[in-house]
């Protein structure tokens, strides 16, 4: 029988020793981090086989984990149409050669367009040189996807770095309209050492914006590198401490193109959707200096209670913000089909967003630790 003694050291070496190891995984989550926002993934989108590089990555780092795959296989496979820029990307006004990501956008509908013309005034932020292509100043750039292409190319100029008034304009871009793009969705578990058939489901989209030309793409690094980052830290762990339940772990293609991914595994369950007990889905939670959101916080009152008494007993996230039901990520359409679900995002920090400035070098991973932490904490008690 130990001493009181003896079992405060035992405890401070087993505490020494976690903090070691979410200390190590720290390392792991930025390693990942800058692999998935490096050129070789190339925003993890539609050109260069971004997209596809990314899946395989993660479905190699979930066999290294030693995660359980369905029939051997980690992808699910699907598909869906996107607009794609592959190649030219050039945009002159008055004849000053403009930085793609930096200076100017596309909209993101934009067909191939080759002309050069002057520019009508329209009002104070609309130029006008056809009824096909237009500009449009700026505040602030921020791109995303299409799946349809239509007949009118949409420049938007960036106030900040574009100061002279747009007088004529030069295009030549090249656009490509994919009617099936391939996709996959990549699902792995922990097997439950006593209920193995409820499953408690962590999600991620790993897919971003991809490229804009074939020069400039955008590096998503809190948006998601961080949450894949951060879900395979969390799939680290529970490989090596299974729990009674099953742990599941998603990450979606398609987020960014309008929540594809999830919503193509809720129509198509690889597992009962009636055995997941909760589901947390992470996006953006690479900050963390002005606290988190809770999106379905209203939803499950009891869940969202449990969750602030965790981190207000382990002095965790500094702020915990409630918020209600919002089609804003991947958890959606899992609660659309009565599957109890949290998203989690962090706050705070750097602002870039859907921008080339998200970048890894600029992310603080603020609450990476804690984060972790209220989590792991979160699904012991969640399923008590």
């Amino acid at each position: 029988m130990q001493t009181s003694s003896a079992k405060r050291i035992v405890f401070f070496i087993l505490f020494l020793s976690s903090l070691n190891t979410f200390a190590q995984d720290s390392i792991y989550v930025r390693k990942t981090i800058n692999k998935l926002t490096s050129t070789f993934f190339w925003g993890r989108g539609y050109t260069k086989e971004g997209m596809n590089k990314a899946a395989d990555f993660l479905s190699t780092e979930y066999k290294k984990i030693g995660l359980l795959s369905i029939n051997g296989n980690y992808k699910q496979d699907f598909s869906f149409p996107v607009n794609t820029f592959p190649g030219k990307m050039l945009v002159e006004i008055n004849d000053r050669k403009l930085i793609p990501g930096k200076d100017f956008i596309i909209n993101n509908e934009s067909p191939t367009t080759n002309k050069k013309a002057d520019l009508i005034k329209i009002d104070s932020t609309k130029f006008q040189a056809s009824p096909d292509l237009e500009v449009i100043l700026k505040d602030k750039l921020t791109w995303s996807v299409a799946t349809e292409a239509s007949e009118k190319t949409t420049i938007e100029l960036n106030k900040k770095t574009v100061k002279e008034i747009p007088k004529t304009i030069r295009v030549d871009i090249e656009s490509k309209l994919i009617p099936d793009f391939k996709a996959s969705n990549i699902y792995g578990f922990v097997k439950g050492t006593k209920y193995p058939d409820s499953i408690l489901m962590i999600t991620a989209h790993y897919d971003h914006l991809g490229g804009m030309g074939a020069e400039t793409y955008f590096p998503g690094a809190n948006d998601n590198a961080a949450g894949v980052a951060t879900l395979l830290s969390l799939a680290r762990y529970y490989s090596k401490n299974p729990q009674p339940y099953s742990i599941g772990f998603i990450c979606f293609a398609g987020e960014e193109a309008g929540l594809l991914g999830s919503r193509y595994f809720t129509e198509n369950p690889l597992v009962p959707l009636n055995k997941i007990k909760f589901l947390i889905n992470l996006d953006l939670v690479g900050t963390g200096e002005s606290g988190m959101t809770v999106v379905n916080a209203s939803l499950y009152p009891k869940a969202f209670a449990l969750l602030n008494e965790i981190n207000t007993e382990q002095k965790l996230i500094s702020k915990i913000n409630p918020r209600g039901k919002a089609a804003n990520s991947d958890h959606y359409f899992f609660t659309e089909k009565g599957v109890p679900a949290f998203f989690f995002y962090t706050q705070g920090g750097i602002s870039a967003y859907h921008d080339v400035f998200d970048k890894p070098e600029t992310l603080p991973l603020t609450e990476y630790n804690d984060l972790f932490k209220l989590i792991v904490s979160f699904n012991k008690r969640i399923v008590q």
